[in-house]
């Protein structure tokens, strides 16, 4: 069952906090607690730290996480097995992107090696 009575632009702005607590989150991503617990077990790239007596703490990029997951599910209906591989699909990208750029960069600094080489 959806519950999406909230959109992402009405989600409130997410606070310059270091750490936030399940409820903390599940206020600012629209989501009840136990769907967070159980977003956890369905979705690797959601990993909160857990500290004294199994308490989760989630980062910022936690909470971005779970927005997107949420706009994913709730906004652009994909299933979970939908939304893990877009996820998925998208940190591949990401990965891509950044290798390029790494290469690239090598690229330029053994260029300007070999300029030093030849004088």
């Amino acid at each position: 069952m959806l519950e999406a009575n909230n959109t992402t632009a009405e989600l409130p702005a997410i606070p310059g906090k270091r750490y936030f607590t399940i409820g903390e989150v599940s206020e600012l991503c629209g989501v009840k607690p136990h769907v967070l617990r159980y977003w956890e077990q369905e979705f690797p790239q959601l990993k909160p730290v857990k500290r004294r007596g199994n308490r989760r703490y989630y980062q910022r990029q936690d909470v971005l996480m779970i927005r997107q997951i949420r706009s994913l599910l709730y906004e652009q209906g994909f299933t979970i097995g939908g939304a893990r591989q877009q996820l998925s699909g998208e940190k591949s990208k990401e990965d891509s992107q950044r290798s390029q750029q790494i290469i690239r960069q090598l690229r330029v600094e053994l260029e300007e090696v070999l300029q030093l080489l030849k004088r």
